[in-house]
């Protein structure tokens, strides 16, 4: 039985030499400096986030980047925002985008819907994750609503249960597709009102409320929190829209 680290820093600084992690998997761990030398990698698949990536001692970040923005423009789309006007044109995308994405996963059968590929959030999960995102940094921060997180949202993968079941989330909820759309459907509208009404003085205007318990306590602009949901609004798709390719391939 292979065994299980979970919270721990006792690999910090470690060395390992000669050691075989053949299907090991890291997720959320912090890889930061890391140096792997003289190895084999072979089949092997990486995602975060990813700065000064340098293999056999070519940097291919810019790479990386340049790929992804190409397949996926819209990620671009939202590092260029400005105005308050950029934001309304870059939520029409986010809109359009995503109403043809859940307009694939509604031709998947339930199940489908419900599976996690390769472990990672089935689609139902990824939507419940954006009504989160939503709650979090839109309605708490930009509306400075003080609960206004719905009973299904999900939060990140390392979020500490105790503070999801203190705010009123139900991690272990297993709602039906047509049940998290319609809560999505709500946020979605809540991003709408706010970006309609959207000024460029009101972008630097500072939120008063951190996203949730848990989120350190700093200045955050309007206009960084709604960056924020946009952002998590066009990663979550691009892995959305892998994994029902795979899925699509199965029926």
């Amino acid at each position: 039985m292979a065994a299980d680290y979970d919270g721990t820093d006792e690999f910090r600084g470690a060395s390992f030499t000669g050691a075989d992690f053949t299907g090991a998997n890291f997720r959320d761990c912090d890889l930061r400096q890391v140096k792997i030398t003289d190895s084999w990698l072979v089949d092997v698949r990486m995602s975060g986030l990813v700065e000064n990536f340098v293999v056999n001692d070519v940097d291919v970040t810019a790479f990386v980047e340049a790929e992804l923005d190409r397949r996926h423009p819209e990620r671009a789309q939202v590092r260029e925002m400005q105005t308050a006007d950029d934001y309304r044109t870059m939520w029409d995308t986010i809109e359009r985008l995503w109403s043809d994405t859940v307009a694939r996963a509604r031709r998947l059968p339930e199940d489908a819907r419900q599976e996690r590929v390769d472990d990672e959030w089935s689609f139902v999960e990824t939507l419940r994750h954006l009504v989160f995102a939503t709650d979090a940094w839109a309605s708490r921060t930009v509306l400075d609503e003080p609960m206004p997180y719905h009973r299904l949202g999900y939060p990140y993968s390392g979020y500490p249960a105790s503070d999801a079941a203190a705010i009123g989330i139900e991690l272990a909820a297993r709602p039906s597709f047509d049940e998290v759309i319609d809560v999505r459907a709500d946020r979605m509208a809540v991003m709408r009102r706010i970006i309609d009404g959207l000024t460029d003085d009101e972008l630097e205007r500072l939120c008063a409320l951190s996203p949730a318990p848990g989120y350190p306590d700093e200045s955050r602009t309007v206009g960084r929190c709604l960056r924020v949901v946009m952002k998590e609004e066009c990663e979550h798709r691009r892995y959305a829209v892998r994994d029902l390719a795979v899925l699509e391939a199965r029926t």
